[in-house]
Order: C-alpha cells, then sequence, then structure tokens
C-alpha cells in the first residue's frame, strides 16, 4: 500500500479528483485529496483564476505543504491541472517516492531559483494533445526529472479537453482516455 496525495485543479475539489482518488483506494492504496480552497468548487476555469489571483502568493503551496506535514516520508503526490504545480513544489520539499501530474507539466524554473527535482524519482505527465492550457515545456522538465537520476513519463492523448477525466465537464470528458490513463498510472503507484 502506497500513500497517494493528490492536489485538485483551478476548480476545487470535484468529480476528478474523487474518481481518482476511488480509483486508488479500490487498488488499495491509502489516498488523501486536501482541499485547498475550504469547500470552494467552480464550474468555469474564468472565475475560478479570478478567486485564486485575489489570494495571497504562494497560498496553495503553503496550504499543499501543511496538508502533508504530518505524512511520512515516501509518499506519491500528485495534482490535476493547478494541482499539479502543488505536487511538484511539494516533490522540491519533502522526499516522495513519486509524482503524478494530471493536465499539467511544471519545469522546475517556474518555482524559483534553486528548486531542485528529488534525486531519483520518477514521473508521470497526463496531457491531451491540444489541451488550450497546455505549455509546450516537455524539454524542460525531462531535463530537470533526467539530470536528477529520475525518468519523466510524457503520455499524450489525442483530443483538447483539459481536465478530461473529470465526467462532469462534457466538452473536456474522454472516458477512452481516462481508461488509458489509469492503467498507466496504477503500475506507476503500484512500483512505489
Amino acid at each position: 500500500m502506497t500513500t497517494v496525495v493528490i492536489f485538485h485543479s483551478a476548480l476545487g475539489i470535484r468529480r476528478g479528483e474523487l474518481d481518482a482518488a476511488d480509483r486508488l483506494r479500490a487498488a488499495g492504496h491509502r489516498v488523501l485529496v486536501p482541499d485547498l480552497y475550504d469547500g470552494r468548487v467552480f464550474d468555469e476555469y474564468e472565475p475560478a483564476m479570478a478567486w485564486a489571483d485575489e489570494q495571497p502568493e504562494g497560498f496553495r503551496f503553503e496550504r499543499a505543504l501543511a496538508a502533508v506535514a504530518d505524512e511520512p516520508d515516501g509518499f506519491v503526490v500528485g495534482g490535476f491541472s493547478m494541482g499539479s504545480s502543488d505536487a511538484v513544489y511539494v516533490a522540491t520539499k519533502r522526499a516522495v517516492s513519486g509524482v503524478l501530474q494530471f493536465s499539467g507539466l511544471n519545469p522546475l524554473g517556474w518555482f524559483g531559483e534553486g528548486a531542485a527535482w528529488p534525486a531519483g524519482v520518477d514521473s508521470q505527465s497526463h496531457q491531451m494533445e491540444e489541451d488550450p492550457f497546455r505549455d509546450p515545456v516537455e524539454q524542460q522538465a525531462m531535463d530537470d526529472v533526467t539530470a536528477a537520476g529520475g525518468i519523466l513519463e510524457l503520455f499524450f492523448y489525442p483530443g483538447s479537453g483539459h481536465l478530461f477525466t473529470d465526467p462532469t465537464l462534457p466538452e473536456e470528458y474522454d472516458a477512452g482516455a481516462t481508461e488509458l490513463l489509469w492503467s498507466r498510472v496504477l503500475p506507476f503507484v503500484d512500483g512505489r
């Protein structure tokens, strides 16, 4: 059994994050889904991003670190979209055993001078090829992980959905891509 911590997207904790937790629990893992927004949930990106922009700088990172403060080292950390940034940030501060980046990819340059990928820690990134939020930083992120002795697996799925694993977002959801994603994620977590 592995402990997995999943950070939510800019929309808050939605069905996509809860489904992820359910799948991981069904596979025998302990899963935490910290609520960084104190119960706020959004249906659209624009108001979600506006609310997040009104918060103090770094508030998500501070809350993410606080959420794992009592967890023993060796957990897997993951996140959806903006939550993938929280996951990578936590990985630069804590001894984790793996990093899952759903609908996001985060090179270390985004975390300031001196941010370092944890030695020997592997990561996966799962994104749609035409995701409107996708930032083409694959090579930079790959260099960060491999320089630290880890492996970064990049998985791209046909389509343009951003949070494509969330069935409550019908314009983005892709059931086939979601199943393929989990066929890759579960063995990754099992191997930690």
